[in-house]
């Protein structure tokens, strides 16, 4: 029988969207309040808050849990959270809001209303102070720095109630699962341990070697990938999501391995968005975290295992859901297969270091690149993708010559 992992904070799954005649009342309600459009990543939050993955939030956090959050990894409440989930807006904006009033929360993009909000609390942050503790820099050139220091001037907290998951259920089909779906296909499959195994990119040999490992100790491994905003250059999830599905159809046993997609923006936070990643995994269903090189790192920012050493950082009952630590992973010559620095006794020139950085560059200059690096039929998506991008590129440049 299955025995999966509570959601956090030890109850039961919270998800903030509203359904049938509620639903319907207070999108119709929603029309009559007053607007305050919001950021792609506060869209991809309040999804999110709807299908139950911030379990046991229930809508934007207060300067105190901002403060907790920033300082201590901890609400106002002491429960361990470890990255801010706010709501921020311009003064304009803001000054026409009353504490106590209700407001409906629009994407800034499309325009639809997402949520209603009773705004309980306004007030303004030290941007620099939250981007040195939760990003370590304030470096504008980092993009989740650069996300923060562009926010509005004053947050807006209060409880929500969810209208619409953004349509990531459209997009995206049987792929984009919710909570209560997961641990359901997880108990279904008598699952109790499960490794989410996070992605931003598509998967390359090593990242196989990941979820194998985890594939030799778990009942089953989540491949859960980011379905949000990228930054720029990286490749879009409809692609990842293809070229994950061909090498779990080709080299993965049967009903080890589940793919799946989550609504959120990339903070790129390291060590602190690796502890969020392992918090909303466990509202998954999750037992286990695999936690490889660089993990939610971007740039040279964090050290290739400080999101290891944050999880021996914090409380031991601060989650259930576990860090699988492994180490450099890597395609080795001599060994003749993949390997890790704990496994392998090669020096370095028999080693083929495997990086989503580095196959992004070689498919987008067109470079060969070696079977031992990456699937043919993985290869064969991702450089079908890279083609089209050169055919729109050329068909702009011919435009412009033509004028």
């Amino acid at each position: 029988m299955s025995t999966l992992v509570h959601p956090h904070g030890g109850g039961e799954l919270k998800p903030l969207l509203l359904q049938g005649a509620a639903l319907t009342e207070e999108r119709k309600r929603a029309q009559t309040l007053p607007k305050v459009r919001i950021a792609s990543r506060e869209t991809g939050d309040l999804v999110m808050l709807g299908i139950g993955g911030f379990t046991p939030l229930d809508g934007f956090m207060t300067r105190a849990d901002w403060e907790g959050v920033c300082d201590g990894m901890k609400l106002a409440n002491g429960l361990f959270w470890p990255i801010p989930i706010t709501l921020s807006t311009d003064k304009v904006t803001a000054q026409g809001v009353k504490t106590g009033s209700e407001v409906a929360l629009a994407d800034g993009e499309s325009g639809e209303i997402m949520a209603t909000m009773k705004v309980t609390e306004k007030y303004a942050i030290d941007k620099a102070h939250e981007c040195m503790m939760v990003y370590k820099t304030a470096d504008l050139e980092h993009p989740g720095v650069k996300m923060v220091m562009d926010q509005g001037e004053v947050n807006l907290a209060g409880p929500v109630k969810v209208l619409s998951q953004g349509g990531f259920p459209e997009k995206y089909g049987a792929q984009f699962m919710t909570p209560a779906q997961t641990r359901e296909f997880f108990r279904s499959h008598g699952w109790s341990t499960v490794a989410a195994f996070q992605t931003r990119n598509p998967m390359h040999r090593s990242h196989e070697y990941l979820a194998k490992v985890a594939i030799e100790t778990c009942d089953g491994v989540l491949i859960h990938s980011l379905l949000g905003k990228l930054k720029a250059g990286d490749i879009p999830a409809e692609v990842r999501s293809k070229a994950i599905g061909v090498l779990i159809e080709k080299y993965f046993v049967k009903n080890t391995v589940v793919q799946a997609g989550y609504p959120l923006d990339m903070r790129y936070a390291g060590p602190r968005e690796a502890l969020l990643h392992a918090l909303f995994r466990q509202n998954y269903g999750c037992s286990h975290l695999i936690v490889g090189r660089d993990h939610a790192g971007v740039g040279s920012y964090y050290g290739p295992f400080d999101a290891h050493k944050i999880f021996d950082e914090i409380p031991k009952d601060a989650l259930e859901t576990k860090a699988l630590k492994i180490d450099w992973t890597f395609w080795c010559y001599q060994c003749g297969g993949m390997a890790s620095a704990r496994t392998c006794p090669h020096e370095d020139k028999d080693r083929l270091l495997l990086s989503g950085t580095k196959l992004r560059k070689m498919l987008s200059e067109d470079q060969a690149v070696p079977p031992e690096f990456s699937r043919p039929e993985v290869l064969a998506i991702l450089r079908e993708y890279y083609a089209g991008l050169t055919e729109k590129v050329e068909v702009k440049l011919s435009g412009h010559s033509a004028r």
